[in-house]
């Protein structure tokens, strides 16, 4: 089976939302993946870089992946909600996925902002992926209220959460988690996307 892209607008609680659909390059998805984007409010979109290749990554390892831009970002209606109403979005578009794949187990995957948000939508999957989780929000406890696992990917270098404050706080979590330290410049995985992308697909793949 080809791969297939689909542009489609799903309602979300503030308007219709701007979604894409992808699903493998090779042969009949094994799993269904909802990839959510970093913060509105700092040019975060669904063709993030770091998305993109998150979305790609799981795509090579079996997943139909569906990206969205959250309320007010390019062609998705209403207004930023300061991560609130985003995790409503992120579950109407999660509703969606399942209607489609409603056999597939699901994972819910996210970067910076967006991995804030995809620990909240943990229900009814078998873990979330959380990339470059930032620390300076000091919001640790909806990582403490997710019971399923939590597998991090984090740069070595990560300014919005740097290893001497992210280590701590992933060794006093109670598991299940697991985290992949990618050797980077940056938070947003400076030279080293293909090192990220390929840590994804090992994921992916349950390695």
């Amino acid at each position: 089976m080809p791969r297939r892209i689909e542009s489609l607008f799903i309602a979300g609680p503030a308007g219709r939302l701007e979604t894409v659909l992808e699903t493998p390059a090779h042969g009949e998805p094994v799993e269904a993946a909802l990839v959510c984007h970093p913060h509105p409010l700092h040019g975060g979109t669904l063709h993030n870089k770091v998305v993109h290749r998150l979305a790609r990554g799981l795509r090579d390892s079996g997943c139909v992946t569906l990206r969205f831009n959250f309320r007010g970002v390019n062609l998705s209606e209403g207004v930023h909600d300061e991560g609130v109403g985003e995790v409503d979005d992120a579950r109407a578009a999660l509703s969606v996925l399942r209607e489609r794949y409603p056999r597939l187990p699901v994972t819910v995957a996210g970067f910076s902002f967006g991995s804030r948000v995809a620990v909240q939508c943990w229900q009814g999957s078998r873990r979330v992926i959380l990339v470059g989780f930032p620390t300076v929000y000091q919001r640790f406890d909806i990582l403490d209220r997710c019971p399923v696992e939590r597998i991090f990917i984090h740069s070595t270098h990560d300014e919005f959460g740097p290893r001497p404050e992210f280590q701590p706080l992933y060794n006093r979590l109670w598991g299940p988690k697991r985290i992949h330290w990618v050797e980077a410049r940056d938070h947003f995985f400076a030279g080293a996307l293909d090192e990220f992308e390929a840590a994804v697909r090992k994921i992916g793949a349950g390695a």
